[in-house]
């Protein structure tokens, strides 16, 4: 498996269980409705679990378009290939979410709150605050790239540097699934903590083309702020963990 398919597979996986668990926790007729913010943060975390494990060996497991403009930014990811990261990113959210949609189709079908159904999808805020918003997004970011940048740098020896692949895997699988939880649980609660713009990105532009029945907007006049949020905390991580 090559890096980029590595990316995508593991986004993919990612977003199945991510926005699955949420379908899960939160669309009518499910066996799980209900079950509320914590089954939903551990299905993150676990979602993201499963994507290192696939990803990791093979492209580091970024699985995210701000933690690969981060690692770039850090000097330890080359910026040729942040391009090609970030598209491998996409496809595997829109892909897994795609898939998620499929299994939950007759409870999506049951679900007649169309803002119930896009937050399976996408983020967005509880209440709507731009600078807040922006800030929430930029500050969980910043917590994830900088831990996977500080773990990941003392890990490895200078002479290793060359040849590990450095990303979410660098720091082991059920470390890092345990990082996003620690985010969803304390700071998420304002906008979802999308953390990630290929994960709101990816599903928000599912939700926009599959045949929903009830699905309402997209939302779009929000969708900059998951993207951009992210990628200003993933760089400003890596800007400081330079300094230091």
């Amino acid at each position: 498996m090559n890096e980029l398919t590595a990316e995508f597979i593991g986004t993919a996986f990612l977003l199945l269980l991510g926005t699955g668990v949420v379908a899960n926790a939160t669309l009518n007729k499910t066996l799980a409705q209900g079950s509320g913010w914590v089954l939903i943060t551990f299905g993150w975390g676990l979602g993201v679990f499963v994507g290192v494990i696939v990803a990791g060996p093979y492209s580091g497991a970024h699985l995210n378009p701000a933690v690969t403009i981060g690692l770039a930014v850090a000097g330890k990811f080359a910026w040729a290939k942040v391009f090609g990261y970030t598209l491998a990113q996409l496809g595997g959210a829109f892909t897994g979410s795609s898939l998620a949609w499929f299994l939950y189709s007759s409870q999506y079908n049951e679900t007649t709150d169309s803002a119930t159904i896009l937050g399976t999808f996408s983020t967005g805020p509880a209440i709507p605050n731009t600078v807040r918003n922006l800030y929430s997004e930029i500050l969980g970011t910043f917590v994830l790239v900088f831990v996977v940048l500080y773990i990941a740098g003392a890990s490895f020896t200078a002479d290793a540097l060359p040849n590990a692949k450095i990303g979410l895997g660098s720091i082991g699988a059920f470390p890092v699934a345990f990082l996003v939880v620690a985010i969803g649980m304390s700071l998420g609660g304002t906008t979802g903590y999308a953390i990630n713009p290929a994960r709101d990105l990816g599903p928000r532009i599912a939700h926009a083309l599959l045949p929903i029945k009830h699905k309402g907007s997209s939302n779009w006049g929000y969708a900059w702020i998951p993207i951009l949020g992210p990628i200003i905390g993933g760089i400003l991580a890596a800007l400081l963990y330079g300094v230091l």
